[in-house]
């Protein structure tokens, strides 16, 4: 198992059903996640490094594959996000190093998968 892809894969028809049940919700969500992720003061590269971290510090496997991927996105880098990941260490103890390894396995996942596309 990936801790990417294959998260993402399997959250993509129970999240159809729920975002068809409850359409308005996924709306305001989304509205909440642009406002939240657009530039300001911090670029977003910054708040998908905290978004990767906190979602290391919720275990939250789909929150992991998917700020992974956008981290790689916005050009995080390998070390950048593992010294990210590491904080949460300091704050959550043993289980941050289980998903913490996660987290670092699923931005690795993207990272060779758009090293592979321009290279």
């Amino acid at each position: 198992m990936t801790y990417g892809k294959d998260v993402r894969r399997a959250l993509r028809e129970p999240t159809r059903e729920l975002r068809r049940a409850i359409p308005g919700v996924y709306e305001g969500y989304a509205g909440l996640h642009d406002a939240v992720m657009a530039r300001g003061a911090l670029d977003q590269r910054t708040k998908e490094l905290i978004a990767l971290a906190v979602a290391v510090s919720e275990q939250c496997d789909g929150c992991i594959a998917a700020h992974a991927k956008a981290a790689v996105y916005h050009g995080v880098e390998p070390q950048e996000a593992a010294e990210a990941i590491g904080v949460t260490f300091l704050l959550n103890g043993g289980p941050a190093t289980v998903y913490g390894a996660r987290a670092y396995a699923a931005f690795l996942e993207y990272y060779e998968e758009r090293a592979q596309r321009h290279s």
